[in-house]
């Protein structure tokens, strides 16, 4: 699209003039307008294609659009009119494409998941959205979590649920957040400030910094999707603030919509077609016994890891009977890659014969 390099944001009186944004109270009106900037296109370009699933909200503030299904006009929508009162084409897939039909036109295109997020706040009056769009280096924590494209899995009653259910905490520089060995009680988001995760082990004592984690940023799911303790330490690198959901939620609301799981069978057909074993249990387990071409990359590591991995290629994530598995899929969905889990492990496989001495490990 030809949009401005430098978007300015808008004004709370132009943000009125659409459906439902005339019905959010002027407070939560004000945090949406810092959050939205004015685009332009010239006549000719599209603002959509049909077919088009982005999840975008569209709002035609000037000029004239029009719509087109099979590359024949169906209709048009001008600017300042009643029947622009309302988003250009929100059905998706779109059954239409958008194109400019004036000189030029100017619209507002919302992340229709945060609009969402938004109006429910707003509704059940439970927050006010300006309390909780604290601002780091620019950006803010909300906005970062929903560009999350894992998070575009989730059904959209879920994401509201997991946003009212959100506890709010604030954190001081050396303050230990969840510490490696605990039982895991909560996922948290980071909404202000930094943090390090780090890893005790036999020879270090100190830890070992696996990385560093800023707004927007996620910590704590791994414990809980595996039933295991927690594998590192999190600490506050900074005064900050947290949101924390609960173990119950986050299994119920974000662990089982975001994994996709397959059977030993349809594993084998993903890899056949060029998806990749991703084996996520200790070294010492994966020389016992493995699949050819595997991958192993420790649960412990594949946050550190990302970076070797292709995010072109599908992977299958594997352990012993899928609980450290499971947890490195969803890593990996959150990190946008297209992942999977065997269902059941190699329990499950022909590799279970071979898991006799190990597979009380898990």
């Amino acid at each position: 699209m030809n949009e401005p390099a430098t978007p300015a944001t808008v004004d709370t009186r132009i943000l009125r003039n659409f459906s439902p944004l005339d019905g959010l109270r002027n407070e939560n009106l004000r945090a949406l307008s810092r959050k939205t900037s004015m685009r332009e296109l010239s006549q000719g370009r599209l603002l959509f294609k049909e077919g088009d699933t982005d999840k975008k909200t569209y709002f035609l503030v000037s000029g004239i659009v029009e719509f087109l299904a099979d590359g024949k006009v169906v209709g048009t929508v001008k600017g300042g009119t009643a029947e622009a009162k309302h988003a250009l084409a929100p059905i998706l897939p779109r059954r239409c494409a958008a194109r400019v039909a004036s000189d030029r036109v100017e619209f507002l295109a919302l992340d229709s998941d945060m609009l969402d997020v938004l109006l429910t706040w707003d509704q059940t009056g439970t927050y006010e959205v300006s309390d909780l769009t604290e601002s780091d280096a620019g950006g803010d924590w909300m906005t970062a979590l929903l560009q999350n494209r894992a998070f575009h899995k989730i059904p959209p009653a879920n994401l509201q649920a997991v946003f009212m259910r959100l506890e709010r905490v604030t954190a001081s520089a050396g303050d230990v957040v969840i510490r490696q060995g605990a039982e895991g009680d909560y996922f948290y988001v980071i909404v202000s400030g930094r943090c390090a995760v780090s890893r005790e082990t036999p020879l270090n004592r100190e830890g070992i910094r696996l990385a560093e984690l800023g707004m927007g940023e996620t910590f704590g799911e791994e414990s809980l999707i595996s039933g295991a303790t927690r594998n590192a330490t999190v600490t506050m690198l900074t005064d900050g603030a947290l949101m924390r959901l609960s173990k119950d939620d986050f299994t119920a609301l974000l662990h089982e919509p975001m994994l996709r799981w397959v059977d030993y069978a349809q594993a084998k057909e993903l890899v056949e077609k060029g998806a990749r074993w991703l084996d996520v249990r200790l070294p010492s387990e994966f020389e016992h016994c493995h699949f050819d071409n595997a991958i192993n990359v420790p649960l412990y590591f594949v946050r550190l890891k990302l970076k070797t991995l292709d995010p072109a290629v599908p992977y299958v994530a594997i352990c012993d009977n899928g609980r450290r598995s499971s947890a490195a899929a969803y890593i990996l969905s959150e990190r946008g890659f297209d992942s999977y889990v065997v269902r059941g492990g190699i329990a499950e496989t022909d590799l279970a014969d071979s898991l006799v001495l190990t597979l009380q490990r898990d």
